[in-house]
């Protein structure tokens, strides 16, 4: 076998970038690149690029934007190109049969978490929203099925109380391109052991929604720090406030046992404010305590919870009420 393959790249968004970066500068040949069509972005809505198609362009490197890859037409330009095998990290579109077949080592998937564990859209923020300890990259081979093909090669990253979506994303994205180029290099050697997925484990991220990311004060403060936690910096938990959004980027459990002040405090009660902090009752009958340490108003950007009060500290008024007060029918 030849010193390096001859790859197609396909993904689409700053994670898939990450892969492909590595693999330029690996020793294997990125013959083209697969990515969504330009998008309407910002202001003027003006068609965008992906991500991945600005660097394929900085390299050189041939870019095909197909809308399907159902077509025969596509298909069969896939297929001239003679690939050893494709790379398929984030790219949003279903790969048939036919192109899974067509290059001649198969199709590798960068996916981020370990499975079987989260497959779906969303593996990153389900595995924080979940309470896991742990995620990673696992590079697959593709299938039929929804990320149920055959395990390669797993890198494992812990999750700490503190991690964000947004920092667990950049830090799989990174492993996920030295995962890549390490898997192609076994791949070329013959070294590569495929291993099924165990079936039990499994389980399903679905796709985020704004919708799920209004909180409800009647979880946990451990559940709502999570959830603050898994979905910053989209689509960015939030909750109302004197019936106007207020989003919470950064939030923590309080530590010990509430004060006697609140008590008897209905869940999504703003409490007295620490210096740093917004203090939220929540949990069964308010006797937990959440603290967000880092909001934003409408209109405004996301400023730490002191710079809030130091500025707008009459828009949190001890006693205020936050979110849905149907809820309270709930406690």
């Amino acid at each position: 076998m030849s010193r390096s393959l001859r790859v197609i790249f396909a993904g689409t968004p700053d994670f898939a970038a990450a892969s492909l970066q590595a693999l330029v500068g690996s020793v294997h040949e990125i013959i083209a690149v697969y990515t969504q069509p330009d998008r309407p972005a910002g202001r003027g809505r003006k068609l965008t690029p992906s991500p991945v198609k600005a660097l394929a362009l900085e390299h050189d490197i041939p870019v095909y934007q197909p809308v399907s890859l159902k077509e025969t037409d596509a298909q069969q330009a896939l297929a001239a190109l003679e690939a050893d095998v494709m790379v398929v990290a984030a790219y949003g579109l279903i790969l048939p049969q036919t192109v899974l077949d067509t290059p001649r080592l198969g199709c590798l998937n960068v996916h981020a978490s370990l499975l079987p564990r989260w497959r779906g859209a969303a593996p990153i923020q389900r595995a924080i929203d979940a309470g896991d300890s742990e995620s990673g990259i696992t590079i697959m081979q593709m299938d039929a099925g929804l990320d149920t093909g055959a395990m390669l090669l797993t890198r494992n990253t812990p999750i700490e109380a503190t991690t964000t979506g947004g920092e667990l994303h950049d830090r799989l994205a990174q492993l996920g391109g030295e995962a890549i180029v390490t898997a192609l290099d076994d791949l070329m050697a013959g070294k590569l052991i495929p291993t099924p997925q165990p079936a039990e484990g499994a389980t399903y991220a679905h796709k985020l929604s704004k919708a799920e990311a209004q909180l409800d004060f009647t979880c946990s403060a451990q559940a709502l720090a999570r959830r603050i936690r898994a979905f910053n910096p989209w689509p960015v938990a939030w909750t109302t406030l004197n019936d106007q959004p207020l989003r919470l980027w950064l939030a923590e459990p309080e530590e010990g046992n509430p004060d006697a002040s609140h008590q008897t405090s209905q869940s999504g009660t703003l409490l007295t404010s620490a210096p740093d902090a917004l203090r939220i009752a929540c949990g069964p009958k308010g006797t937990q305590v959440l603290r967000v340490t880092r909001a934003q108003l409408p209109g405004g950007k996301a400023l730490t919870a002191q710079e809030l009060l130091n500025a707008k500290a009459e828009r949190f008024a001890p006693g205020s009420r936050l979110g849905n007060t149907a809820q309270e029918t709930h406690e």
